[in-house]
């Protein structure tokens, strides 16, 4: 009896040694809340005047610099809530994929905690945002907590705890210290932008810092309460899940060869390149009286003769499909989802080259040719760029297509000729969008139909996102298991 009693001591007694200073620091930072917001509710004078000070002094240094005011705006976006939705959702979807609900949960928890505590106490506390000399930016409702430092500081720690064990141990003190550096940042920049007062700040990150300790702590307890060792936060939440949370395994080399295959990326693209040049002065200057010349001014002059205002907004809504968020979005939820699933880099790098290399090639030959919009009302007015290519067709063909390439041969399931069908239907219905808005002619859709074509062609041939397969890779969800998944979260809630 004496030893069970022992070994039920060492994990307990482990668990409060590794955890006591991690509880003072919780109790600490729980404290210097509620003592700055007795603070801020109470008007303290030498806090008002240091706030005010400091909102004052960084106005006059940030606002006359149009250059830095942009960097400030980029890198307060990474605070924001849709990044830290993006951010906390794909780590989710991903984790349930992996079979790992409990880490699953702590996120959700975690994040659904901030989400909370962030407009409960704006209203309880009311205070109004500062008024600089030089307004840079403008944010509506209240000021004190800062949500994207709060934000910021709950999310991106809760990530650094569930994936730290995924890192080797010479990256896990860098990783902590480039959070660190990104949540003091973006706590900086809303001071520096004028839209928070410093101790908006500091408070949003004293609270941030109690609330993951709270959810921490409760995680490791969940831990000791199963007799799991209950390891130090440096090693993460779930040392044991490491090769589940890892996104793909160690590759010596993504590609087998990678000079060559970046001489070929480049040479294919300035040929891509060429070709999308000829054919678009070709239809743009040279082509009068041929077939072309007579379907670039027919079909929008149809077009314009049957606008109605229903067909108008939805013409403008399907049209947005193909901007740069939209795609942008569908991209950053694909992507993670593929390393979920197949544990592979290579089918992600074939779509961030995909829409790297539309995206160049679409600007350097709207530049370069240079064609006007087509001769009749455009409803979406004065655009930056040409008319030869589409950019939005373009974009909306490439990421379907790259998408359907991967997902085709990976799945024998019904729903992946669902994706060919996207392939299909998405890019027709922007086309038809963007011509009835007056804003392209065919044939700019026939260079978009070029550029898709012979760029996602050179990078299957040189990439061969697929590759995998061939080597016996399996998906984390086999295809015949999908209909019969458990649902983790349910799982993860349940008492062992």
């Amino acid at each position: 009896m004496g030893a069970v009693k022992e070994a039920l001591r060492r994990p307990l007694g482990h668990f409060t040694e590794r955890t006591l200073a991690g509880l003072a620091v919780v109790l600490g930072a729980g404290v210097g809340f509620g003592v700055l917001l007795v603070l801020v509710r109470t008007r303290w004078t030498p806090l008002y005047d240091v706030d005010h000070g400091v909102a004052a002094w960084l106005n006059d240094l940030v606002a006359p610099h149009g250059p830095l005011v942009t960097v400030l705006n980029a890198l307060t976006d990474l605070g924001g809530r849709a990044v830290i939705i993006w951010l906390v959702s794909v780590a989710v979807v991903g984790l349930l994929i992996r079979r790992q609900g409990r880490l699953a949960v702590f996120l959700i928890v975690t994040g659904l905690g901030a989400l909370i505590l962030d407009p409960a106490l704006k209203t309880l506390v009311d205070r109004l945002r500062p008024e600089v000399d030089v307004p840079i930016g403008s944010y509506a409702g209240d000021s004190f907590p800062s949500g994207h430092a709060l934000g910021s500081m709950v999310a991106y720690g809760a990530l650094l705890l569930v994936f730290l064990p995924a890192m080797s141990r010479r990256w896990r003190k860098p990783a902590i210290a480039l959070v660190a550096t990104v949540v003091f940042l973006i706590g900086l920049t809303r001071i520096a932008l004028g839209v928070h007062f410093l101790s908006d700040v500091v408070g949003a990150w004293l609270l941030g810092a109690a609330w993951l300790g709270v959810t921490a702590y409760a995680f490791r307890l969940w831990r000791l309460e199963r007799g799991r060792p209950v390891p130090a936060l440096t090693e993460g939440l779930e040392p044991e899940a490491a090769h589940d949370v890892a996104p793909a395994p160690d590759e010596a080399h993504l590609l087998p060869h990678p000079r060559a295959a970046v001489f070929e990326l480049v040479v294919g693209w300035v040929l891509v390149l060429g070709a999308l040049y000829g054919f678009g002065m070709f239809v743009s200057y040279h082509a009068g009286g041929t077939f072309f010349a007579t379907l670039d001014t027919d079909v929008p002059r149809w077009f314009a003769e049957h606008r109605t205002p229903g067909r108008d907004d939805f013409s403008y809504w399907w049209s947005k499909v193909g901007d740069t968020h939209a795609i942008l979005l569908i991209s950053l939820v694909f992507c993670p989802l593929v390393l979920a699933v197949w544990r592979r880099w290579r089918p992600v790098l074939f779509v961030a080259l995909t829409m790297f290399g539309e995206l160049s090639l679409f600007l350097a030959a709207a530049a370069a040719v240079d064609r006007p919009r087509p001769p009749v009302g455009n409803l979406d007015g004065p655009m930056p760029t040409s008319s030869f290519p589409s950019g939005h067709i373009a974009a909306t063909l490439c990421v379907w297509v790259a998408i359907a390439v991967i997902v085709f041969p990976r799945t024998d399931r019904w729903w992946r000729w669902v994706f060919v069908a996207l392939a299909v239907v998405m890019p027709t219905g922007v086309a038809i969008s963007r011509m009835y808005r007056g804003m392209h002619h065919p044939t700019d859709f026939m260079g978009a139909i070029i550029l898709t074509a012979l760029w996602v062609g050179l990078l299957y041939w040189v990439v061969r996102p697929n590759e995998d397969l061939r080597e016996g890779n399996r998906p984390s969800i086999e295809s015949e298991d999908v209909h019969t998944l458990d649902d983790e979260l349910a799982k993860a809630a349940r008492v062992d």
